[in-house]
């Protein structure tokens, strides 16, 4: 791991040795709100293999744990993983673990990947790794989504617009989804360029 690896992981482990939900993910209607149009925007009822990197304490991962056979999540902070294990400890088909991304990124291939709250924490150049890496794990028909805070991040070098500009020009998918209001953006992508209703076979 690098120097740079090492100060963000002890940055996050900082933060979530101060508190098990820093962002108040637990507490607050807006995280709440969030995961809810989230999980709405997914455009199949279910998904074989999922993976969510910067999975924080698991709040979200839950919510996708219900909607995947399998499910994969990660996150930098030691602590945060050891969070995440404990709230998914319901679902045996998630499995939690350390992981720096891009660098760390999974063997596995998935048909979804959930960005939510990590593009601009990553330096720009790594993540136009994380989009390739991203858009080569992805199998076919599969669908990426990525939801981040368009207000200033402390320590990031992209807000959330910029960082969907970034994952949109470098997979190269076709939008399913497209919202933005005013605190956060989120964007569906997948390889299949399918509505939800044509997928499930209406003859217009």
């Amino acid at each position: 791991m690098s120097n740079a690896e090492e100060t963000t992981s002890q940055r996050f482990d900082e933060l979530f040795q101060q508190s098990d939900d820093p962002w108040r993910f637990k507490t607050r209607w807006y995280e709440a709100r969030k995961r809810a149009v989230t999980l709405a925007c997914l455009p199949a009822r279910r998904y074989a293999h999922g993976y969510e990197p910067g999975c924080a304490n698991g709040e979200l991962s839950a919510e996708l744990a219900e909607r995947c056979d399998q499910l994969l999540v990660s996150d930098v902070s030691a602590r945060a993983v050891e969070l995440a294990r404990e709230r998914l400890a319901a679902w045996p088909g998630v499995r939690a673990v350390q992981a720096q991304v891009p660098d760390e990124w999974p063997t596995e291939q998935f048909d979804l990947i959930v960005v939510s709250e990590l593009g601009y924490f990553l330096e720009p150049k790594a993540l136009d790794v994380f989009a390739d890496k991203a858009r080569a794990s992805l199998l076919p028909g599969g669908t990426v989504l990525a939801c981040h805070w368009r207000r200033p991040i402390e320590g990031g070098d992209l807000d959330g617009d910029a960082v969907h500009a970034v994952l949109a020009q470098r997979m190269g998918l076709d939008v399913l989804t497209e919202l933005r209001e005013a605190d956060f953006v989120l964007h569906v992508w997948s390889a299949d360029g399918r509505s939800v209703a044509e997928r499930e076979g209406f003859d217009w």
